[in-house]
């Protein structure tokens, strides 16, 4: 998929007085054979475990990291996917989960067109290395 550059409206966590903004990019981490599937499909209702809650579990750019060490510890060969939260309406709801924190639920199933950007993540040292575009 071909990187875009973001326009200047977007930024990677922003969070005002009033909450979470319109425009901000949230992020899906997915394993290898989930991203192909995805891509082949070119829609996802999430790994197994979206599946069971009924919604698809997103990070933001900060939580994004505990997210992997969370649930991806030592896993290799992992995808970083960045959807923009204005593509996804209403259907995207701030739920609190971990940590008292509210984290972004997607109650849909997500398409190759809510796709902003997707990079592969490595492994160094047992932690993961997320792209450039999220720092």
């Amino acid at each position: 998929m071909k990187r875009q550059r973001l326009p200047e409206r977007w930024t990677l966590d922003p969070r005002g007085a009033a909450g979470h903004p319109g425009f901000m990019l949230i992020y899906k981490i997915f394993r290898a054979g989930e991203w192909a599937a995805f891509q082949q499909a070119e829609v996802t209702a999430g790994a197994p475990i979206d599946v069971t809650d009924g919604f698809i579990h997103f990070s933001t750019a900060a939580q994004a990291p505990e997210t992997a060490a969370k649930h991806f510890a030592g896993e290799d060969g992992l995808f970083c996917v960045a959807v923009d939260t204005g593509r996804l309406g209403d259907d995207l709801k701030w739920e609190v989960s971990r940590g008292g924190q509210e984290f972004p639920h997607l109650y849909r199933e997500l398409t190759m067109e809510d796709v902003v950007w997707v990079e592969p993540m490595s492994l160094e040292n047992g932690a993961h290395v997320f792209p450039a575009a999220m720092l």
